[in-house]
């Protein structure tokens, strides 16, 4: 039978407390033995959404809300900031950043709101655009977020068209370095390539992120289907030649 039971944030913030002083494994954890295990509650809370598993959504978003939680008890213990400053620090910031609805009300545009929102980081002190990029993002999502707020800040290509030639120019200069085999030129050429690539999607209104976990998923999918054939016909990859692979690669759309 489950627990109907219902928890305020007050309950939660002393449940904290008593693990914090009797659990052996929460007394132990700091703030970066805790950071990895962040990094992968948010992919498992990406793949909840991903699969639309709203239970899952629930469960990790809870797991998220602990850990803000207990970085906040370990700051608290050493009297940097508690879980109120954290609620006040990031209440400050939505209404500062959002003068369109707290201050003056008036209809803009979602453009203009992330505009707006850049430029009043830098009026905080905020040395770049850039500056709120964690350095430590896989360097996709870095590059869709550099990307974002250049082009927030005005600095992007006119057109569709302006960005499909940046492709051909990088590709063409990527097959130049390619003839001429110097391979640290080849890697900084299909960076840029990668780059270009990026921002076309951006352009074309995509999540390049989301684009290609889609093909991923769709490649382990077609993948695993064609193992399925070749054990079923009672192969081995390394019994089949190449043109036979193929063959129940295309079998296995």
């Amino acid at each position: 039978m489950k627990n109907k039971k219902s928890y305020s944030i007050d309950e939660l913030l002393n449940i904290m407390d008593e693990l914090r002083e009797k659990c052996p494994w929460d007394k132990e954890q700091t703030m970066d033995s805790l950071k990895i295990l962040t990094i992968e509650e948010s992919y498992e809370l990406t793949e909840a959404i991903d699969e639309k598993n709203y239970e899952e959504i629930k469960n990790e978003l809870g797991d998220l809300l602990l850990h803000i939680i207990f970085y906040s008890k370990i700051a608290s213990e050493k009297s940097k900031f508690d879980f109120n400053d954290v609620i006040k620090s990031i209440s400050q910031k939505l209404i500062n950043r959002h003068p369109h609805v707290f201050q003056e009300s008036k209809n803009i545009s979602k453009k203009e709101v992330e505009k707006n929102w850049e430029k009043i980081k830098l009026s905080e002190g905020k040395s770049s655009v850039l500056s709120g990029v964690p350095k430590t993002l896989p360097s996709l999502t870095k590059s869709i977020r550099i990307q974002k707020k250049a082009s927030n800040s005005g600095f992007k290509f006119n057109s569709l068209k302006d960005s499909k030639n940046k492709i051909i120019e990088e590709l063409k200069e990527l097959n130049l370095e390619i003839k001429n085999n110097n391979l640290e030129n080849i890697e900084s050429e299909f960076g840029d390539l990668l780059f270009a690539l990026i921002n076309y999607g951006n352009h074309l209104g995509l999540n390049p992120e989301n684009a290609l976990e889609k093909t991923n998923k769709k490649f382990i999918k077609r993948f695993m289907k064609m193992e399925e054939s070749v054990m079923n016909d009672n192969f081995t990859f390394d019994q089949l030649s190449k043109n036979k692979l193929l063959e129940y690669w295309q079998k296995s759309k």
